[in-house]
Formats: C-alpha cells, sequence, structure tokens
C-alpha cells in the first residue's frame, strides 16, 4: 500500500469541503503526512456588469481575497488541532477551471493524493452546474480520494444553487457593492 505523505486539499469553505478536509485530516494522521489547503479564487465568479471596473477592482476582489484568507485559516486551525502538519495555499485566477489549478498545484508541489469532497449532483443540475471533483478525478496526476456530500444535503432545496460560490462569497462580503 502507497503510503501518503504530501495531500492535497483543495477547499471552499462549504460543508462538503469540510467534510474532505476532515477525511484528509484522517488519512494523514494515519500516514504521518502533511496537507496542503489550497482555495483557487476566481474574479470572475461575481462580475454581474453594474458595477464599474474600479468598484469591482478595489470593493469586490478585496473582499474576495478576504474571505479566501478566512477560508484558508479556519481550515488550517482546523487541520493544526488534529495535530497535523499543514500549509496553504490561495491561488487567483481569471475565468479558468478550478479543476485545472488543482491538478497543477498537484504536480507542482508534488503531491502524493488529492482529498475533494464532491456534491454529488446527477442529472440537470450536474450538467449545469458541473463537476470540479469529476474533472478532478478525470485529469489527476496522483490518486484521488472524492468524498462525498453528507446525504442529508443531497437533494436538499437549499443546497440546489451552487454552495461554493455560496462559500465564496460569505454572508455579508457583497454587501457594499
Amino acid at each position: 500500500m502507497t503510503s501518503y505523505q504530501r495531500i492535497l486539499v483543495p477547499i471552499d469553505g462549504s460543508p462538503t469541503s469540510t467534510r474532505g478536509l476532515d477525511e484528509a485530516i484522517g488519512v494523514a494522521r494515519l500516514t504521518g503526512a502533511s496537507l496542503r489547503l489550497l482555495h483557487v479564487m476566481d474574479e470572475l465568479v461575481f462580475v454581474s456588469g453594474f458595477e464599474s471596473g474600479t468598484t469591482y477592482a478595489k470593493e469586490v476582489v478585496p473582499k474576495l481575497r478576504r474571505r479566501a484568507a478566512s477560508i484558508l485559516e479556519i481550515g488550517r486551525k482546523r487541520v493544526e488541532a488534529a495535530g497535523v502538519p499543514v500549509d496553504t495555499l490561495l491561488v487567483e485566477c481569471f475565468a479558468r477551471r478550478t479543476s485545472e489549478i488543482v491538478c497543477e498545484q498537484a504536480v507542482a508541489w508534488n503531491a502524493d493524493l488529492i482529498v475533494a469532497g464532491t456534491h454529488g449532483r446527477r442529472g440537470v443540475r450536474r450538467m449545469m452546474l458541473g463537476s470540479d471533483a469529476e474533472q478532478i478525478a478525470r485529469t489527476a496526476p496522483v490518486p484521488i480520494l472524492l468524498v462525498r456530500a453528507p446525504e442529508e444535503l443531497i437533494g436538499d432545496p437549499a443546497t440546489q444553487a451552487d454552495d461554493r460560490v455560496a462559500a465564496a462569497a460569505g454572508p455579508k462580503a457583497l454587501a457594499a457593492v
């Protein structure tokens, strides 16, 4: 059996992502691995066309960065509390697939394993929203462990919207825009 030493964990602050993080912590504790938490911030996600470029650059993007830093800090503290070595990485991009960046970072960091949460979308929801986890699984240069969302969240009408976007925005992230 392979002993994983470097586990890459993409996180977005959602319950599904946290479930994946918890699984990665468990694997790391068993194998003595360290974790790298990765958050991908796509600056295009919140462009509405109603704000000016200046407003977007000076108000929206800094709020996205603060929320991304918060997601990584919360994850880092969770991992450290479990006694597992951890570092974090924020990657800012513009209209790129998260899956591409995760796979690039797996190579750059020399990861042995990627652990990612998956929403378990099916049918039209999967077709319309896509699946970063599925794309990571298809193109990953290393083994991947997909951790499914809790059953109570799958099919819950409250989770019909892409909770990755909700997690990235946070409840107050765009209040001033």
